[in-house]
């Protein structure tokens, strides 16, 4: 199937990167390119864009998306949370601007054989990197209730979390899940008929939690954005993009201590900690989708974006 992916917020992330002409970008999830794609048009013959995913078919379909740009684009199969190596690998001491659109591409949900949607039968994968261990069939069949309810609680947020843990680990007895399907049966029957009938599809929130824990994604997420603000230029601007509320408090926590870092007691007359502030907080409240966007892509829907920028 070919890589489908709308790009969310496209404006006013190219917007928020504030481009220079000349300048080094780096997409850290570069997906099918849309983003990468726009920053490209905004460059100069000597701007450069390094593309790093860690999908190798989001590779291929970028790769084939951006092949206009010739040697102005770099392509690295990798995890963004290696950005220094990447970065010094290629010879690049900083760069002037980092783009993150945090979670699942549409491709990724519609490419049943990869394991991410529950509304179909598919194999329980999950994995965005295909060449890691961990399949989101070892979460179900192998972690304990306790952990299970833990990601399930923390990650998909749900407040089921403890009587869908009982119910998988009761079910895997029998025998161990194989199946996108298998899952969201067992899932349907751990929540109460009544909830199932207002809300969203019962096993959204806990293959959320799942596809977060086999990626590690808030882990992630949470090691990078400091190292990523370091290898900025002055004025150099970092934008991300989240699709629900753990990654974006991760954000908007990160950005705020790379902004006023002292930690001091409020109390002190002056800093002694001597931490400096590594630049400022462009957006106070995130960005959110216009009724438009969200009307052409509902997978916008829960998107949010926010610029930091390094100090000048």
């Amino acid at each position: 199937m070919d890589f489908k992916h709308v790009s969310v917020l496209l404006d006013e992330t190219i917007a928020g990167l504030n481009i220079k002409p000349d300048g080094i970008y780096v997409d850290g999830t570069l997906g099918g390119g849309g983003h990468a794609y726009e920053v490209l048009k905004r460059l100069s013959p000597k701007g450069r864009l390094i593309g790093i995913d860690q999908d190798g078919e989001a590779l291929k379909a970028a790769g084939k998306r951006l092949k206009e740009f010739g040697e102005q684009v770099t392509l690295v199969r990798d995890n963004y949370s290696e950005i220094e190596r990447i970065l010094k690998d290629l010879n690049i001491e900083k760069v002037d601007g980092i783009l993150l659109d945090i979670g699942v591409s549409s491709y990724q949900l519609d490419n049943l054989e990869r394991g991410f949607s529950y509304k179909s039968d598919a194999p329980l994968d999950m994995r965005m990197d295909t060449r890691q261990d961990l399949t989101a069939a070892d979460v179900v069949n192998t972690y304990s209730e306790n952990e299970l309810f833990k990601i399930i609680r923390d990650y998909g947020e749900d407040r089921f979390a403890k009587n869908i843990a009982k119910h998988i680990v009761l079910a895997r007895k029998d025998k161990p899940f194989h199946t996108t399907g298998e899952l969201s049966a067992v899932i349907k029957r751990a929540i109460p008929m009544k909830i199932q009938a207002k809300g969203g599809h019962p096993a959204k929130k806990t293959f959320q939690a799942i596809r977060i824990e086999v990626n590690k994604e808030l882990t992630v997420l949470n090691e990078s954005i400091d190292k990523m603000i370091e290898r900025l230029n002055p004025g150099g601007r970092i934008c991300i993009i989240t699709f629900h509320s753990l990654e974006d408090r991760i954000v908007k926590t990160k950005f705020r201590e790379n902004e006023n870092p002292c930690t001091c007691p409020p109390d002190f007359p002056v800093c002694v900690c001597g931490k400096k502030s590594k630049g400022k907080v462009i957006t106070r409240k995130p960005i959110i989708p216009s009724e438009n966007e969200i009307e052409i892509n509902t997978r916008a829907k829960s998107s949010k974006l926010r610029i930091f920028e390094r100090c000048k």
